[in-house]
């Protein structure tokens, strides 16, 4: 039995005099995904990352009888960190995390900065430290308590990669170089994901999946006198709104197509009505909407399904439009937009990407040049029902650092190595669960890590290993 009291003092210490303190190093490195940094392995500071988190962690390993560590480095990929911790039985749990990074962006308050750590109160400030930089040290801390409580628990692998925000490009090459090292693991832990708030355990049950694109209208060769030609010329800005018409209803932002939709199933229902219940208007006051702006929708159910499982358009960039300063009267050549369509987690995205290319270039308006050159693309996951046992362990585990039940939702966003793992351990049981809160706001500016809900996510993970190891199908 792990006694609870004992375990958050250990934590507690932990975290307090070694994790934040490391993490504010960790956040000092602009280690940004390879997507962002092409020339990251001239740059160095990846493997500034990397140093850091193996010397941390193989200080740790005294505490942990029998781990070793490997940073594992296949030719022009970028490395991952492997620590494996023996265990009892013959199981395998596999606990992830990544430690590559967004890029900077814009916005950051006075005084803060993505390099500049900075503690208030319970958050720490600064890019990547609750995506992900909290990972490693969760499960590790998570693993020395068991070891400082003599518990028993099952062989565990830590991995920790550097190519996630780039979508994990490199990762299924690393599974399949490790396959014999992972073996088939029953339980497959990610600490890469949301909580809809910080006073309950949160599990992730879904991913949306993800299409991507650049659409152009080009109606000239070279832009001419608005007065001249307005009226002659189609515009091609009314020729872009009137495709992306086709793929979604601009009055209520509902996309169109039926085949770009999936069946909700109704356990997914009934959790994202409870979780609206928890939620209460929390569901949309967390997004910092403009004065006098409203949700989609006033039912906070319906906002949670519309977040999780139903399509959606944005329009993430554009190129052909001056910026207004520079604007004269001319009508421009061409509009160019850059599409994100996030999918139902069960939607194929190479079917979805095929309809939206058929759909948005068949009979052009005016005959207007259309090119539509499809981007990344991700597919979603639904997570395997639970087992009992493990059920019971994640309430019990939220309960006791958390001091309230845990919570059930879906994610709105991609995590496209979720679906992989999905395929390569088709019989695991799936723990996902993050620190990414209200406001924590992950690839944006003024990016925090919520500290207690590191501390007690840590605690969750120390209790399902130790229920993993104690269920009644052990082998």
């Amino acid at each position: 039995m792990l006694d609870i009291a004992k375990a958050r003092k250990f934590v507690d210490q932990c975290w307090g005099d070694e994790v934040v303190p490391t993490l504010f190093e960790y956040i000092k490195i602009p280690n940004k995904s390879p997507s962002f940094d092409p020339d990251w392995a001239a740059h160095g500071f990846m493997e500034e990352a990397v140093a850091l988190f193996e010397s941390w962690a193989r200080a740790k390993l005294s505490f942990l009888p029998g781990a070793s560590l490997e940073v594992v480095r296949l030719p022009e990929r970028t490395p991952v960190i492997v620590i494996d911790v023996p265990g009892e039985g013959t199981d395998t749990v596999l606990l992830y995390g990544h430690l590559d990074k967004q890029p900077e962006m814009v916005g950051w308050a006075e005084g803060y900065g993505p390099w500049i750590p900075r503690l208030e109160g319970a958050k720490l400030y600064g890019r990547g430290g609750a995506d992900d930089g909290y990972a490693m040290f969760g499960a590790l801390s998570a693993l020395m308590v068991l070891r400082e409580q003599a518990v028993p628990h099952a062989r565990c692998i830590v991995l920790i990669e550097a190519c996630e925000e780039s979508g994990s490009y490199d990762l299924p090459y690393y599974v399949d170089h490790l396959a014999q090292r992972l073996g088939s693991p029953s339980l497959v832990v990610c600490l890469d994901s949301g909580c809809g708030n910080y006073d309950q355990l949160w599990l992730t049950t879904s991913l949306r999946g993800l299409v991507s694109g650049e659409l152009k209208v080009r109606v000239l060769t070279e832009g001419v006198h608005s007065g001249y030609a307005s009226g002659v010329v189609p515009s091609s800005f009314r020729i872009l709104r009137q495709l992306l018409s086709r793929l979604e209803d601009e009055e209520t932002g509902a996309v169109r197509p039926s085949e770009l939709y999936a069946q909700i199933p109704a356990e997914r229902v009934a959790q994202a009505r409870r979780a609206a219940a928890a939620l209460g208007d929390k569901v949309f006051t967390e997004y910092p909407f403009a004065p006098g702006m409203s949700p989609a929708s006033d039912d906070l159910t319906e906002l949670v399904l519309n977040r999780t499982w139903r399509p959606q358009l944005a329009m993430t960039g554009i190129a052909g439009l001056p910026l207004p300063i520079d604007a004269g009267n001319v009508l421009l050549p061409f509009t160019e937009a850059k599409l994100s369509l996030r999918l139902p987690p069960t939607l194929d995205p190479d079917a979805a990407n095929n309809s939206v290319r058929t759909l948005l270039g068949k009979d052009p308006p005016y005959g207007a040049q259309i090119e539509y050159q499809p981007g990344p693309s991700a597919a979603g996951w639904n997570a395997p029902d639970l087992l009992p046992w493990l059920e019971q362990s994640l309430a019990r585990a939220s309960e006791a650092a958390f001091g309230a039940p845990p919570a059930y939702i879906g994610e709105g966003g991609s995590i496209p190595f979720m679906a992989m793992l999905g395929e390569k351990f088709p019989h695991a049981q799936f723990v996902v669960t993050g620190v990414l809160g209200p406001h924590s706001n992950a690839h944006g500016p003024n990016e925090f890590l919520h500290i207690p809900t590191g501390k007690r996510v840590s605690l969750v993970i120390a209790q399902v290993l130790a229920d993993h190891h104690a269920r009644p199908d052990t082998r």
